[in-house]
């Protein structure tokens, strides 16, 4: 294929043709892109200044479109975000009515968003919310904890939270349902020293109940553990015929970790080794099962030896 072949000056031309014709472009582009246009940008909605005496549940999903007037760099950039913002919408107005109005605080919608850009509608306008009286109920925290700890090493008393409640409003018959509030889970990794953490609260499932605080202190006393073994004398429960039982042997050896610490403090008179004269008089067990009725929630427990022993009832 013969290749075309240009003069010096047929070659300026050329260039100066495309770099004319590059340079229309770009000043096209920036002129249409100075231009206003409408967009429609998804929004999260925020609840602020919740009215106190009445309890409610919105009835429409937590996001709404804007209709945002800007420039065609701002449309571009929109569309370019990962994810959408979030704008507060004022429940003032629900303390005498049952819907608020986007119409009526788009002076503060456009207060959040950038100075060059303007809120001119949302869909839906109106957001309806049902009500029902709002109560108040305090309820237990439960910390949901995942925890791992440096070999020989664990918690070492208990975990102390504070506070130890969170105060739930909202309706009746759902606060009835709530006996516990769990926390996000606190993860921990390699620990062998106490340490002290915030944990936020899970958030509520139902969007007519809210919780205070959002967030709890956990004090984790953290120690070294080590194995221990004490000799616990054995007690008969259920016997409820008064028969006379003997046990071989009387006593067993409870081996169990406990932490550093509590090493001299933790002794047989924390621990309450049983058997049940029920295996003997309705399961007729030749041999009776040892188990711990009382035992330190800060200790863990290795083995009982022996784990069944021999018992002679006397007529």
């Amino acid at each position: 294929m013969p290749f075309i072949r240009l003069t010096k000056i047929e070659r300026r031309r050329v260039l100066s043709l495309l770099a004319c014709l590059l340079l229309a472009i770009a000043a096209w582009l920036f002129m249409a892109l100075n231009n206003k246009y409408v967009y429609t940008a998804k929004t999260v909605l925020i609840y602020k200044n919740f009215p106190q005496n009445r309890a409610f549940h919105p009835l429409q999903s937590d996001t709404v479109d804007l209709q945002v007037e800007g420039t065609g760099w701002q449309l571009l950039f929109a569309r370019l975000r990962i994810s959408p913002q979030s704008i507060s919408v004022n429940l003032n107005q629900l303390s005498n009515r049952d819907f608020i109005v986007f119409s009526d605080q788009l002076y503060n919608v456009n207060k959040q968003l950038e100075s060059a850009q303007k809120v001119i509608s949302v869909k839906p306008d109106t957001l309806y919310f049902d009500f029902t009286k709002r109560t108040v109920k305090k309820v237990q925290i439960r910390l949901v904890k995942k925890i791992e700890f440096v070999k020989q090493y664990g918690v070492s008393s208990e975990i102390k939270l504070n506070p130890k409640y969170v105060t739930v409003t909202g309706p009746l018959e759902e606060l009835d349902r709530i006996k516990e509030w769990l926390t996000d889970t606190l993860k921990l990794s390699k620990v062998q020293n106490s340490a002290t953490a915030r944990v936020t609260m899970q958030h509520s499932t139902h969007k007519n109940v809210s919780i205070f605080p959002s967030s709890v202190e956990v004090k984790l006393p953290v120690d070294e553990f080590t194995e221990k073994t004490v000799s616990v004398p054995l007690k008969i429960k259920n016997n409820k015929n008064y028969n006379s039982i003997k046990l071989y042997p009387k006593k067993v050896n409870v081996t169990f970790l406990v932490a550093l610490n509590y090493y001299n403090q933790v002794d047989e008179n924390f621990i309450t080794a049983t058997v049940d004269a029920e295996d003997w008089l309705n399961l007729h067990h030749s041999q009776l099962t040892v188990t711990l009725t009382e035992f330190p929630d800060y200790c863990k427990l290795v083995k009982i030896v022996p784990s069944k022993v021999d018992f002679v009832v006397e007529k």
